[in-house]
């Protein structure tokens, strides 16, 4: 039996409350508390890493309460590859490699879905490699 994983589906309009539950729920959190904090830390850290056009377009699709935590980050000069951008959160944060690799994946599942296909293909093109998995996609690369 052949799984097919469905397209994200737009969800533009997501409340912000909306949006902690789905991550409490995807990630399995105890506490609104906890979905809330991860969800800020990998918004802040995405934010350090898209530019231009969908760093805009994301923004606009985020609850308002997200979006200006998302914009107020400061775009990192080097950008991180996606084991890297987990490697940084985790020492910003104070957590271990494993629970930020899954706050990260958790939220970003979330993000995918807010930004649809179209955008977040552009995300990811924009990306250096390895953000494609924590956003619960394959990392396709063209052969040589």
């Amino acid at each position: 039996m052949i799984l097919q994983q469905e397209p994200c589906r737009s969800t533009v309009g997501m409340t912000f409350e909306e949006m902690v539950e789905t991550v409490r729920y995807e990630g399995a959190y105890r506490t609104r508390a906890q979905a809330e904090k991860s969800l800020r830390a990998v918004l802040v850290a995405l934010g350090r890493q898209l530019t231009g056009d969908e760093r805009k377009e994301l923004a606009a699709r985020l609850p308002h309460e997200v979006a200006g935590t998302f914009v107020s980050a400061i775009p990192a000069t080097e950008p991180l590859t996606g084991w890297a951008f987990v490697k940084d959160l985790a020492s910003r944060t104070g957590g271990t490699m494993a629970v930020t690799r899954w706050d990260t994946g958790t939220v970003l599942r979330v993000v995918a879905q807010l930004a649809g296909e179209e955008l977040l293909c552009r995300i990811l093109a924009q990306l250096p490699p390895g953000y494609a998995l924590l956003f619960g996609r394959a990392q396709l690369t063209q052969a040589a």
